[in-house]
């Protein structure tokens, strides 16, 4: 069963109804689509559907496909299925608009429609919302915890994406802004919490900070903030009055964690590339998305 959306008219439900496993849709217009119908792919606990049940978003890299994620994401987070509602969207083109991207789609409307619409099922808990992406959907993740005023997105898990160049000057948070021209200044929200997980060895994303060496922009390539320094930024913007950490917890020969404001803010610094949010199992996801220790 197709249920349609429209980000210009919205038809409201007149009956009480659960949210179900199928693929959902949002009809969204921009300069490349006309009523351009945007899937979304849910997944709910196989437990009682009485439960009203927190949602977690994943958002995939770019190339990706919703349906190829959700097979894979599922099948290696298998703690996180038992706890969300799993929700898997399609970005256009297999592209999430930041900065140069080909597609040119407005897709912090579209992510947070998908949120609207999904408040109205009785099975969903409305104040509790976890979005996360990988590589391309990272960055998505970052803008929309920079632009949003959606107060029920408790959780943002950003894989090898720390912000960019454009999402923060040196000074400031962006906005996208019309045509990405990332102008105006953002404020986000208060009291969010932010995990951001980095590769040192990254090819596509350095780790110092710095430009891609193949990610394009639009007078070049794109540029990074160095990724200890981004989970800093985004800990000050949180009320964080400390020092940045020189030095994280060795949580194993891979992994080090850097930890701010009692874990609302985390980076874990990864010895690995492009795939290193691969390298965090789901008990430390569910640890972090639960706000409590699983060891």
């Amino acid at each position: 069963m197709k249920y349609i959306l429209s980000l210009l008219v919205v038809v409201f439900a007149t009956n009480a109804k659960d949210l179900r496993n199928d693929d959902y849709f949002i009809a969204q217009t921009w300069a490349q689509e006309s009523d351009y119908q945007r899937k979304y792919i849910v997944r709910v606990p196989e437990k009682s559907a009485q439960k009203k049940w927190p949602v977690f978003i994943f958002l995939h890299g770019n190339g990706g496909k919703a349906e190829a994620s959700m097979k894979k994401f599922m099948k290696q987070e298998k703690l996180l299925k038992d706890h969300f509602i799993m929700v898997f969207p399609q970005g256009y083109k297999a592209s999430w608009n930041i900065v140069s991207e080909r597609a040119k789609s407005n897709d912090l409307a579209f992510v947070e429609s998908i949120i609207k619409e999904l408040q109205k099922y009785d099975n969903v808990d409305a104040t509790k919302f976890s979005i996360m992406g990988n590589s391309n959907g990272a960055a998505l993740v970052n803008q929309i915890a920079i632009e949003t005023q959606m107060t029920c997105i408790k959780n943002y898990i950003s894989a090898v994406s720390p912000l960019n160049g454009y999402q923060y000057d040196g000074k400031n948070f962006k906005k996208c802004g019309h045509n990405n021209n990332y102008i105006e200044v953002a404020n986000p929200l208060k009291g969010i919490r932010l995990l951001n997980i980095s590769g040192t060895q990254d090819g596509l994303v350095p780790y110092e900070g710095g430009d891609s060496k193949r990610i394009p922009a639009k007078d070049g390539k794109l540029p990074f903030v160095a990724a200890e320094e981004s989970i800093f930024i985004w800990a000050k913007a949180m009320g964080y009055t400390g020092d940045k950490l020189e030095k994280g917890e060795r949580l194993n020969k891979k992994v080090e964690k850097f930890s701010y404001l009692n874990g609302d803010l985390i980076h874990y610094k990864v010895d690995g590339g492009h795939g290193a949010g691969g390298s965090i199992g789901d008990a430390l996801l569910l640890e972090f998305l639960l706000g409590e220790s699983l060891r």
